[in-house]
């Protein structure tokens, strides 16, 4: 994935509200580790999250594409950023907090692989450590054979994305083609994304599994609510 969208992925998504995301995210790590306590963005992607936690916390990003890690490093310079999967990652430390946003969590699309990245991730928090999940649509949310259009209109750029959306078991497949028009030249490509669809009591249970302890309350960002918990004990 974003071999060749991450140039486009900021622009197909400006009209989310980073900024309020990133506050909210702010406020509930402060009151579990503190501010400047040591963060771990996972699945950072152009660091649009970092570029505003890096003013409460100590900030590091993870992510697996080095496209969209090329641009995080653009926005967000002095920040170590690390290429990395969930499941797989290794990092010589520890931190204080965690984040995975925006439904990453779900690019280990499997029950398996849920519980290895979530053991992977707990395994790189200090015990007592916060770990904050924005989790993605749960299989009774999921709308399969709905046609998507978005698009960028804009003076030097112009982008179109269509897809179908599909369901495979437990897994929601994006086949994505893009028209991407710039002064230069016109290309189109296809990428595809599979990401995993877990209930709630899925999550939870993983989360169990992985030795985090839920919080009761969790908020939402952008309506796929939120998943809050400490680490109790060394994994």
């Amino acid at each position: 994935m974003y071999q060749r969208s991450a140039r486009v992925y900021d622009a197909l998504n400006r009209h989310k509200d980073y900024a309020a995301a990133a506050s909210a995210v702010s406020r509930i790590l402060q009151s579990i580790v503190g501010a400047g306590a040591s963060l771990l963005d996972v699945a950072c992607g152009t660091g649009r999250h970092l570029e505003h936690l890096r003013g409460d916390f100590r900030v590091a990003g993870l992510d697996q594409s080095a496209e969209m890690l090329a641009i995080a490093a653009e926005r967000c310079p002095g920040i170590p950023l690390h290429v990395g999967d969930l499941c797989t990652f290794q990092l010589d430390r520890q931190f204080d907090a965690m984040t995975c946003l925006f439904g990453s969590i779900a690019y280990a699309a499997t029950a398996a692989d849920l519980d290895r990245a979530l053991t992977n991730m707990v395994g790189h928090l200090n015990d007592g450590g916060a770990l904050v999940i924005e989790p993605w649509l749960t299989p009774d949310r999921f709308v399969s054979d709905r046609p998507v259009f978005d698009y960028v209109d804009d003076p030097d750029l112009k982008v179109a994305r269509m897809y179908v959306t599909r369901r495979e078991g437990g897994v929601s497949v994006y086949d994505m083609d893009y028209l991407v028009a710039m002064k230069a030249e016109v290309t189109h490509f296809t990428e595809s994304e599979r990401l995993g669809l877990f209930t709630r009591e899925e999550y939870l249970r993983a989360l169990e599994r992985a030795g985090v302890t839920v919080a009761a309350s969790h908020g939402d960002l952008f309506g796929y609510g939120l998943l809050v918990g400490t680490k109790t004990r060394s994994s």
